[in-house]
């Protein structure tokens, strides 16, 4: 069983809970996701299962959009609503602020991880060091506002949607948002509404997989955007030892086919454009059997 679901991730629920429950549901071991949802976040969260468990990686670097509710006046410990008080303050904004502001943020910037985050320091998670009250400089990252716009405000509460790359933590946004307004606040709901390609509106929940409702996407499905290769026998052989090959595609990934199956992906080799070399390798080829 090889394939991709597209699963409407519900609240209170870990990434690996929904990883945990597919993998009894489908009696496999191998299930991964591509892109961690915090417990109080809902959404998109793209789960590999099979083969497809190598193509995390690759989905992971996709773009993800969101939804995002900002509770103002009160910032907690984890920047959401489930941490505790640590900061109260008035605030007096109008829409034409709000709207400023979150344009402010489109493009690339810097932010700041999380200190409750699973991201690791010196070897160990950063939500570990805050629950022993340590001390730890927080790493910074760069990450790109692709798109954000104002979806509602009224008395209290923002909401708005946003576009972003690859680790951008919605909280930490959130909080540089409320500090450009000049108060605090926190993040009070997120719903991950896009992830690369995959919608929301084309999720599945665990009770549809549960139920046998659901469809495992093909490889040609997941990255349309990748070019194919039809290859011959001679070089079937050749891919089948991880050898490098020359480059027949334009850019930087492609995938290999032989016999109407995909067997590999390759990549452009970094010491000669003209080449190419193994990036994920399917033994035996990959389709949704």
């Amino acid at each position: 069983m090889n394939g991709i679901l597209v699963v409407n991730k519900p609240k209170d629920f870990t990434s690996r809970d929904v990883v945990n429950k597919i993998t009894k549901i489908l009696h496999t071991k191998k299930v991964g996701h591509t892109g961690t949802l915090d417990p109080i976040a809902s959404g998109v969260l793209i789960i590999c299962v099979g083969k497809y468990t190598t193509l995390c990686d690759l989905l992971t670097s996709k773009y993800k959009e969101y939804i995002a509710t900002i509770k103002l006046g009160t910032k907690t410990d984890t920047l959401d609503i489930t941490g505790n008080i640590i900061e109260e303050k008035e605030y007096n904004v109008t829409t034409e602020q709000i709207i400023e502001v979150l344009e402010s943020f489109k493009g690339k910037s810097i932010q700041t991880v999380p200190i409750y985050s699973a991201v690791k320091v010196n070897g160990k998670k950063l939500y570990e060091y805050a629950r022993e009250g340590k001390e730890v400089e927080l790493p910074k990252r760069e990450i790109d506002v692709k798109e954000i716009e104002l979806l509602d405000y009224s008395i209290d509460e923002i909401k708005f949607k946003t576009t972003v790359s690859k680790g951008t933590y919605i909280r930490a946004l959130i909080d540089d948002i409320c500090s450009k307004l000049n108060t605090v606040g926190t993040m009070s709901d997120l719903i991950r509404t896009k992830q690369g390609k995959f919608s929301i509106e084309e999720s599945i929940t665990l009770e549809d997989i549960e139920k046998g409702n659901y469809k495992m996407l093909p490889i040609e499905e997941v990255i349309d955007d990748v070019e194919i290769i039809d290859i011959n026998e001679e070089t079937y052989k050749k891919v089948l030892n991880g050898a490098i090959i020359p480059k027949e595609f334009n850019d930087e990934i492609s995938c290999i086919r032989y016999n109407g199956k995909i067997i590999a992906i390759y990549k452009t080799y970094e010491k000669d454009n003209s080449l190419s070399k193994p990036y994920k390798m399917f033994t035996g080829g990959i389709n949704n059997e």
